[in-house]
């Protein structure tokens, strides 16, 4: 499956969308433009993860480097992780929980939601 990334602007923030497999062939891809988001001055970055049907500890490894690149320029990441409808949530939500790294994130079950400055992000 090839990955696709999208970038928009939503009320200040950059919203990357993500869809497809992050692995260990296209996590430099979006590596890449969240490193570019950041070189244009974006601080605030929301990686919607909703179409994401496969991550493996490439993907991981980016969201975590992804987190420590916003934190050191003080700026915020925001995850997109739907319930999908199952109880146990997303893939990527699954492998976060499972490693033990999902409460390392902001996550937010939409755009929306994941823009608005005073919205609560989901517990882990």
């Amino acid at each position: 499956m090839t990955l696709k990334v999208t970038e928009a602007e939503h009320g200040g923030w950059a919203v990357l969308h993500i869809s497809g497999e992050l692995d260990l062939v296209t996590s430099p891809a979006v590596r890449q433009r969240v490193h570019g988001a950041v070189a244009d001055g974006r601080h605030r970055v929301v990686l919607d993860l909703s179409d994401v049907l496969f991550c493996d500890s490439s993907g991981v490894g980016l969201l975590i480097a992804a987190r420590r690149l916003m934190r050191s320029c003080r700026g915020s990441l925001r995850l997109i992780l739907p319930a999908r409808g199952a109880v146990d949530g997303s893939h990527v939500n699954r492998v976060l929980a499972a490693l033990g790294v999902r409460r390392l994130f902001e996550v937010f079950p939409d755009v929306d939601t994941a823009v608005d400055d005073t919205a609560r992000a989901l517990s882990a």
